[in-house]
């Protein structure tokens, strides 16, 4: 069998598949899947969470698209402390590793969320950049390098757990902003976060989702993601900074296309809303390939792609 360990940003995960952040809760809501194994995954991407516990957004807050799924929850959730405190200490750590995923609306939040899972035992911390900052009028931290950057220089002094900053497909340039939370003292980066999007009900001719715009995922934003992490790809290998792809991975091929253009991890998320165990025959497809190809390692097949 092939090697599908992988070191990313300092930890060492047993295979390359993370599940992604709002897919799969806090944690526990696989535990109770029958035929569910922890070992197959790397790591598992807690739930946004924020300093105070936040309701979230009115509903409707998803919605199936062709290919796709538009969301808008809100960042529901009870408050990192809470999350420490009661939730962190039930998780089958010996399993796999668990990350936090920090929210917040000033870059002194962002801070206080990552102080707090410092002394928790998540293993890394993932920045969702997405978030509005209410201090400059709502502008989304991701669409600005130097708000990107910010939070990241924010959250830097208050953990020594890995910082990995997630991408919004959405800015200008990713490979600038990329280049800004790199230098600001991002560990790793998450490439892509969701599209902005939206549905219409054509009888009411309202909008489906209550927030009006939700973030898309799924395979139709695939080619998007597989493009944006080959435009942050070269600032990524320069600087020694690990990429962990997602954006509508749904098989091992998916997979695969995912590594050679510069994914070191692979990000599940609305794909185990079609197949909840999905993992363990995607590891074995991910493995026969790689046999087939004459390639030892998965770390081997990443960044492989030929462009000339």
């Amino acid at each position: 069998m092939a090697d599908l360990a992988v070191n990313f940003a300092g930890l060492q995960l047993q295979t390359p598949l993370v599940l992604l952040s709002g897919c799969v809760g806090f944690g526990e809501e696989y535990t109770r899947v029958e035929g569910w194994d922890n070992r197959d995954i790397g790591a598992v991407i807690l739930k946004g969470t924020t300093l105070e516990p936040r309701m979230g957004n009115a509903p409707h807050r998803v919605y199936e698209t062709p290919s796709g799924m538009l969301n808008a929850i809100g960042l529901q959730n009870p408050g990192a402390r809470y999350v420490v405190d009661h939730i962190l200490p039930k998780l089958p750590h010996d399993e796999t590793q668990f990350w936090a995923n920090a929210n917040g609306t000033s870059p002194e939040e962002y801070a206080e969320v990552a102080r707090i899972f410092d002394d928790s035992p998540v293993t890394a911390i993932e920045i969702n950049i997405s978030c509005p900052n209410v201090k400059e009028g709502g502008v989304h931290f991701g669409n600005n390098p130097e708000m990107a950057a910010r939070v990241v220089e924010a959250m830097r002094p208050m953990t020594s757990k890995p910082l990995i900053t997630k991408l919004s497909p959405n800015s200008a340039d990713i490979a600038e902003t990329a280049r800004y939370v790199i230098e600001a003292g991002s560990d790793g980066l998450s490439v892509i976060n969701t599209l902005v999007g939206m549905a219409v009900d054509i009888d009411s001719r309202q909008p489906v989702i209550a927030n009006i715009s939700g973030g898309l995922s799924g395979p139709c934003i695939k080619p998007v993601a597989l493009w944006k992490i080959h435009q942050t790809r070269a600032v990524a290998a320069r600087h020694n900074i690990p990429i962990l792809g997602q954006g509508g991975i749904t098989s091992a091929r998916d997979a695969i296309e995912f590594a050679i253009v510069g994914a070191d991890a692979i990000g599940l998320g609305t794909g185990l809303f079609y197949d909840p165990l999905m993992c363990k025959p995607l590891l074995q497809e991910l493995d026969a390939y790689l046999s087939a190809q004459q390639i030892d390692r998965y770390a081997d097949l990443v960044g492989s792609l030929v462009t000339a």
